[in-house]
């Protein structure tokens, strides 16, 4: 049997990047999944992606800071699985600058995307993860919300801000049967990842800077974080919750 026959997963930001290769590796393990995010041409072709496969897959348009955005993506998975076990938040955004050169537009647009929306999906999808008997709540985090890095200052807080929330729902809601993990991923090879790269004056030469960092010599790609999270969704991880996991090649062994 696949280590998640019969269950059903949503995972937000799941058009691209560690999204996607969430999505797919879910569906390879036997989930239905519900895949949610802002645009949805990516969206739907992940969900041809998966249903070309063998298994089923639901596309739905979400806007993760809004509220009813929230509710309404929770409760057409619902309606069309007749379940939820699983959530993975995955959806968010990032700024490259000093808390000084932060302004409130940017600063309010990355706490929004990384971590009011990992709070308003959970504190949604926790009913109906109830109602199942249980489930898991996988946030993607950052090792960023672990340690620092320069021009980093609204991220690294809004991550940060991941891994306390993870830490006390865990302890909250251990008695529902709920679990919740925070995966800590440094530098991953995805449109998010690459953008501070893109940014630097010579891209190629960033790009070996930043994998001389790595003790293991290379960067993470969606598929190390995809398996993971498969992990801390599946029954296998039925006694580990409230964990902040650093996935980063060494990074912080430091």
């Amino acid at each position: 049997m696949r280590r998640l026959s019969g269950k059903v997963a949503l995972i937000t930001g799941g058009g691209t990047g560690i999204g996607r290769a969430c999505a797919l590796a879910f569906a390879r393990e036997g989930a239905k999944i519900a895949v949610a995010g802002r645009r949805r041409e990516p969206l739907e072709a992940v969900v041809r992606e998966i249903e070309g496969a063998g298994s089923k897959a639901l596309a739905l348009t979400c806007d993760v800071t809004q509220t009813a955005s929230v509710a309404a993506a929770l409760s057409q998975s619902e309606q069309h699985f007749g379940r939820l076990d699983t959530i993975v938040n995955n959806a968010g955004a990032v700024v490259v600058a000093t808390a000084e050169h932060t302004s409130d537009e940017d600063w309010q647009k990355v706490i929004a995307a990384n971590l009011t929306g990992t709070f308003l999906v959970s504190r949604a999808a926790l009913p109906l993860l109830r109602k199942a008997g249980g489930g898991s709540i996988v946030n993607i985090g950052s090792v960023l919300g672990l340690v620092a890095r320069k021009e980093r200052a609204a991220y690294c807080a809004a991550k940060a801000g991941v891994s306390g929330l993870t830490r006390a729902m865990a302890v909250d809601h251990a008695k529902d049967r709920i679990r919740v993990n925070c995966i800590c991923p440094t530098i991953v090879e995805t449109e998010l990842g690459m953008q501070s790269i893109r940014q630097a004056p010579n891209a190629e030469a960033e790009i070996h800077r930043r994998i001389a960092e790595i003790p293991i010599g290379r960067m993470g790609t969606p598929e190390d974080v995809a398996l993971m999270a498969v992990y801390l969704a599946s029954d296998e991880a039925s006694w580990v919750t409230g964990a902040s996991f650093p996935l980063d090649g060494g990074v912080t062994a430091y």
